[in-house]
């Protein structure tokens, strides 16, 4: 398709498409991302395809210009898992990342532009799957289903108790089960799609362990190769909590508009009745907005997700992978939006609160809480209080859980408590510090 008929499609200018094949690490602004992503979802089968191929193809040019520039001493991976949004296509971007070895020693390339992003782009059209019945193989009923379901939430708790660490592998081997039934079973369309939403899930939560252990590249291939399973599947509130994970961690990252980017997609992308979905990804695009310094944008997403918060459920009720969602989570992230845009006083009362609410045994959130909260008391030139807080936070990973992210968080209270570094106090907080990043390297 020529520049010019896809422009007139789309409703931009001719050099706009040009300049989109010419320049692929430009992703559009913001309000043009959202008039094109319409667009795309009202056009024809076929341009959308066209468009799909247009975005793999600059993909391609703009990894092998990022990957040139890499240490050649590292071992490569040149792209984010690639092929067309199918079934077979799915189950070949999760065997580039759930297959082989746990001693593989390959280092998987952080992806950044529309390298990164195309994948959010090519959800929001890529076509439904039809049946998905397998009618040969070795029986998968709805039993097996239901036991991988206990299994997948338990993967989940351990996440909240004990950090990433080793528990990547295990989960990495769960979805390796998950697609051997998926490739050698009989099955029905029902059953397929549980299995692919239970995959979709293993490998979202196989991306935000190797994210929280900062191993960012291969977080990445497990985070698409999830929202291409969740897209098989049917299920959009998955996918577009997938894509909210993305968000999160291209933001940790300091990919801000690609951030951005994940996070509008979602809320376009999903178009369902749960209010802590909605909630969910409403403040995804908060804290994305906070990080490119927009407060308007900002605000507008809180109170948009604390307009739907709380709000009853769908009668098939809330998904169950989004009871991490409460009035703690809530104010944790809007506590770091404002610490985002400088307003320390609104961080600190949003925090406060999020370490003062009750729940489960969320040891990590907890320490992540605390360490911001420290925070701001740092930035503010209260270096005994940011002290007395961040040494919780130490002491819970110290001895209770194993996370590389919230480690890096302590990490920044101790650079901002830089001008206070003659203090007793301060010093005794570097050596903790110190001590704590020795034990994760």
């Amino acid at each position: 398709m020529s520049n010019e008929g896809f422009a007139a499609h789309l409703g931009v200018a001719a050099r706009t498409v040009a300049n989109w094949r010419a320049r692929p690490e430009v992703v559009p602004r913001p309000a043009a991302q959202e008039i094109l992503d319409a667009a795309l979802a009202r056009a024809p089968f076929n341009v959308r395809e066209q468009f799909r191929m247009l975005l793999s193809a600059d993909g391609r040019r703009a990894d092998s210009r990022e990957t040139s520039s890499e240490n050649k001493n590292q071992a490569e991976v040149d792209a984010s898992p690639t092929g067309l949004w199918t079934p077979d296509g799915t189950l070949s971007a999760v065997a580039e990342v759930s297959e082989g070895s746990p001693m593989d020693r390959r280092q998987f390339l952080v992806l950044s532009g529309s390298t990164l992003t195309s994948p959010a782009h090519e959800w929001l059209i890529a076509r439904p799957s039809n049946d998905l019945s397998s009618q040969s193989g070795r029986f998968v009923g709805t039993s097996i289903v239901d036991n991988l379901r206990r299994i997948t939430d338990e993967l989940r708790r351990m996440d909240d108790q004990i950090g990433s660490g080793p528990l990547v592998q295990v989960v990495r081997s769960q979805a390796s089960y998950v697609t051997d039934l998926l490739k050698n079973g009989r099955y029905t369309d029902s059953v397929s799609r549980d299995l692919y939403g239970m995959l979709a899930e293993l490998l979202r939560l196989a991306g935000w362990l190797s994210f929280d252990a900062g191993r960012h590249g291969q977080a990445q291939r497990f985070f698409t190769a999830g929202l291409r399973s969740a897209h098989t599947a049917g299920d959009r509130a998955l996918g577009a909590n997938i894509l909210g994970f993305m968000s999160c961690q291209a933001k940790d990252i300091g990919q801000f508009t690609e951030s951005a980017r994940f996070a509008d997609s979602a809320r376009t992308g999903y178009a369902g009745t749960s209010p802590t979905v909605s909630a969910i990804l409403n403040m995804r695009a908060a804290q994305a907005y906070a990080n490119l310094k927009d407060a308007v944008e900002t605000r507008r997403a809180i109170d948009a997700a604390f307009d739907v918060f709380g709000g009853n459920p769908p009668g098939h009720g809330e998904p169950p992978w989004s009871y991490w969602f409460n009035e703690a989570q809530m104010n944790e992230q809007v506590g770091y939006c404002y610490m985002r845009l400088g307003d320390w006083e609104r961080a600190r009362d949003h925090l406060s609160l999020s370490t003062g609410v009750t729940g489960g045994p969320d040891t990590r959130e907890g320490a992540l809480r605390q360490a911001l909260l420290a925070d701001t008391y740092a930035q503010q030139g209260d270096p005994d209080s940011a002290c007395a807080i961040g040494n919780q936070a130490i002491d819970a990973l110290t001895n209770e859980v194993d996370s590389a992210r919230c480690v890096g968080h302590v990490k920044q209270v101790r650079q901002h408590l830089v001008p206070y570094h003659r203090l007793s106090v301060v010093q005794e907080f570097n050596e903790r510090v110190e001590a704590l990043s020795k034990s994760i390297t």
